[in-house]
């Protein structure tokens, strides 16, 4: 079957381009023991776009997309959050992403394979048609749809499930480890038994935390951090005036503080840090792409004594001195991923947001006339809207709910 789609290649100067595919449908599996199925048609409705598709294009550019690609194929097309309509269950869904032969996507081992639709070896949803698992369309909340449309609000809101469920993911994953990292110390200082002071330190973790960045991914950790620990004293860092819609947005939905970035000297954005937090941090997240995240936490010494330190940016080296980073007892991660659970929970979580209030649309003929200057001047350049998405499917929506 062939389908117009976008789709990135390797080619310094045409990465993604915009045209007829031919589709393919192998057999895949949702996780390890599972049978392998083929996947049924399905129709994106409406598509967000992300920081990582971005980031595929740049590799399409310097030729480092091969790995990505689908088995026997020279392209991958692109998208990864969104709707998508199921004739054959005549329903709308969310796909589910992340499959494969692996027994927990959170934990993916070196013995195991994976895929991701729009991202690594299966193709996404910038297209009129894709094939998808039917174990991997996940349902949404009753109430949504009339007359067989989706209505606009909730459709926006739906771009976020697979970013959101990451930050879920990385809130449970920081829950687990910061507990562990700081439950003895917790019972000696607190006189009370391990299965206690592990509850207790899961949310001692949280006290003093910095989330440096300010993109959507850094506004839902913000968001679902404060949900699960209300006491926490949470601090936006990032450049942008205090009065931008995007700041005041993140701080209403999450009820942080914001230290903006207007200093050369690294050691003064440190300080204002610290004298906001009120001391060193017990939790530093990193989201913000930059190598200024390590510099802050550990060369300015913003992360505190057996503080957490949680890298989700893509592209910056970490480094650190040695000598303080094992004498103060830092704990390092990075993971990147999320579980059906989480997505799941997502959307739940999404549908009586108010998430939809920071999407803007992009007309379907602008995109698809010219899709890399879409990208660079309008999606993801200095001035672009928190979230942009694109309606692929007009015929499905409802422009007035």
């Amino acid at each position: 079957m062939k389908s117009y789609a976008t789709w990135f290649q390797n080619d310094e100067k045409r990465p993604l381009v915009y045209g007829e595919a031919e589709l393919i449908n192998p057999l895949r599996r949702r996780l390890r023991g599972e049978p392998l199925v083929e996947g049924i048609p399905v129709h994106p409705v409406i598509v967000g776009f992300c920081g990582t598709d971005y980031e595929l294009m740049q590799m399409g550019r310097r030729g480092q997309l091969t790995a990505k690609f689908p088995s026997g194929q020279s392209r991958l097309i692109n998208g990864h959050e969104g709707v998508v309509w199921v004739p054959s269950q005549n329903r709308f869904a969310i796909v589910l992403i992340r499959g494969g032969d692996s027994v927990d996507p959170t934990r993916y081992t070196e013995d195991e394979t994976y895929f991701e639709y729009g991202c690594d070896q299966a193709d996404g949803l910038f297209s009129d048609t894709m094939y998808v698992n039917p174990d991997m369309l996940l349902r949404i909340p009753d109430g949504h749809t009339h007359d067989g449309k989706l209505d606009l609000s909730f459709a926006k809101k739906m771009v976020f499930p697979d970013p959101f469920a990451c930050m879920l993911f990385q809130l449970e994953r920081m829950e687990d480890l910061g507990s562990a990292h700081w439950f003895r110390q917790t019972a000696r200082r607190r006189g009370c038994g391990l299965e206690e002071a592990r509850k207790i330190a899961a949310d001692e973790i949280f006290d003093r935390t910095v989330i440096f960045g300010l993109g959507t991914t850094g506004m839902f950790i913000g968001d679902v951090l404060r949900k699960a620990h209300p006491e926490s004293r949470i601090v936006f860092v990032a450049r942008s005036p205090e009065d931008s819609p995007k700041v005041q947005f993140a701080l209403e939905q999450t009820g942080a503080v914001y230290v903006r970035n207007i200093y050369e000297d690294p050691s003064k954005l440190a300080g204002a840090i610290r004298n906001t937090l009120g001391g060193r941090a017990t939790c530093f997240i990193g989201v913000s792409g930059t190598n200024l995240e390590h510099e802050i936490a550990f060369s300015q010494g913003v992360l505190g004594c057996n503080g957490l330190y949680n890298s989700f940016s893509l592209g910056p080296r970490i480094s650190f001195d040695t000598m303080p980073f094992g004498f103060e007892n830092h704990l390092i991660f990075g993971s990147i991923n999320f579980r059906q659970d989480h997505m799941e929970k997502a959307i739940e979580m999404l549908a009586v947001s108010p998430y939809d209030r920071i999407v803007e649309l992009i007309d379907r003929e602008v995109f698809t006339a010219d899709p890399i200057s879409s990208y660079e001047n309008r999606i993801y350049c200095k001035n672009a809207p928190m979230k942009t998405a694109v309606i692929w499917d007009a015929s499905r929506i409802d422009p007035e709910r």
